[in-house]
């Protein structure tokens, strides 16, 4: 017999022994994160540069895969179309641009309906099928067995949405702490797979969401995609074991774990951040003297690479001041400058290399690299 997905709350107890001392550990590291993200004075930073890393490991779980490098420039091309990007990069852009979306929906009302979630894919996925209508959709393994077969009638596919979207937000149904609930609702979901495509993005999406409408935190910054990408196959096992056995305190100690490791890496991305920005401004203060402007260094960090045009449009001052003040930094070395085709780039290399040090890849990229990019 196949797995009976539950209506929620959940008929068993998630709040065991280990469950709570875990959850302890979890919410005290995700406290430290809102505290020190605070320390970052633009919260675009955090938001544009940690989504990006975030769009990068969740879609790299699905084996959509492309280097920060190529992600960077093509984060700043996207929209001029300037050179043309993989479709494994447009599809991590997809998700970063979702990740926004999103955020900025939940954060003012702070609910992440339904609608929100359709909204969410639809970026992701740059169409408007919505909940899936036909049978036919299996889960495989990589033997292309399947292992799971999830809802097919569309009345039984909107049902489950709509409990779990009652779930979700109304706080009277359970009163499971938020980040039990957010473990719940991710297995939930990705049971009720209600989606053709995205369903596992889309997933990780909410789940940052959840914590942001909770208060647990005040932008979408928790690394959480990276932990299950580093455990990929404790994943795939633990979200099927729920549904063989109905044991639901592995599968919520695993992602209340993913919680507290990731958020002291992302504690320490940030702090990462901050003092990079006081290295900066240390540095870019005598070096411009009345010049310098604090938006110009929001946007050395607003983007890893930046060019004339950002500058000009950040600072609202004209192509030749924004030139003048990117070539004073290339020569003090706090950028470095490569051109690709007709545009000139500004690197901010440490910037870079502490982004790809905390995402696996330990080497900054050389210009050769990042030029075979144009080729």
């Amino acid at each position: 017999m196949g797995y009976i997905i539950p209506k929620l709350p959940l008929n068993v107890d998630v709040e065991t022994k280990a469950i709570l001392k875990q959850l302890n550990a979890a919410n005290k590291k995700l406290a430290e994160l809102k505290g020190v993200a605070l320390t970052i004075p633009n919260e675009n930073i955090l938001i544009n540069t940690l989504s990006l890393q975030e769009a990068k490991d969740s879609s790299a779980i699905e084996n959509i895969v492309t280097t920060n490098d190529e992600l960077f420039k093509g984060e700043l091309d996207i929209e001029q179309k300037a050179y043309m990007v993989s479709e494994a990069t447009k599809e991590v852009l997809n998700y970063a641009l979702a990740l926004r979306s999103g955020f900025s929906l939940v954060r003012k009302s702070l609910l992440l309906t339904n609608s929100h979630i359709k909204q969410i894919q639809e970026i992701l996925e740059e169409n408007k099928a919505g909940f899936r209508t036909v049978p036919g959709t299996t889960l495989k393994n990589q033997l292309k067995e399947v292992v799971y077969t999830p809802p097919q009638d569309r009345m039984q596919i909107e049902g489950y949405m709509t409990n779990l979207e009652i779930y979700i937000n109304d706080d009277s149904v359970s009163e499971v702490d938020p980040l039990i609930k957010m473990s719940i609702i991710h297995h939930q979901f990705e049971s009720i797979h209600p989606f053709y495509d995205g369903n596992g993005r889309t997933g990780r999406i909410i789940n940052i969401l959840y914590l942001v409408t909770k208060g647990l935190l005040d932008l979408p910054i928790l690394y959480l995609s990276r932990y299950f990408i580093r455990t990929k196959a404790e994943y795939y096992t633990l979200l099927q074991k729920v549904r063989d056995t109905n044991q639901w305190e592995e599968w919520v100690l695993y992602v209340l774990k993913g919680v507290e490791q990731t958020a002291t890496q992302t504690i320490q991305l940030v702090k990462g951040i901050s003092l990079l920005m006081t290295q900066y401004k240390q540095e870019m203060r005598p070096l411009l003297g009345k010049a310098y402007n604090h938006e110009l260094l929001n946007n050395l960090f607003n983007h890893p690479y930046t060019k004339i045009e950002f500058v000009v449009r950040d600072l609202n001052v004209t192509r030749i001041t924004a030139t003048g003040y990117l070539e004073k930094l290339v020569k003090a070395k706090l950028l470095t400058k490569i051109k690709l085709g007709k545009y000139n780039y500004y690197l901010n290399m440490p910037l870079i290399d502490l982004l790809m040090s905390t995402s696996g890849e330990t080497q900054s990229p050389h210009v050769e690299q990042i030029e075979s990019i144009n080729n």
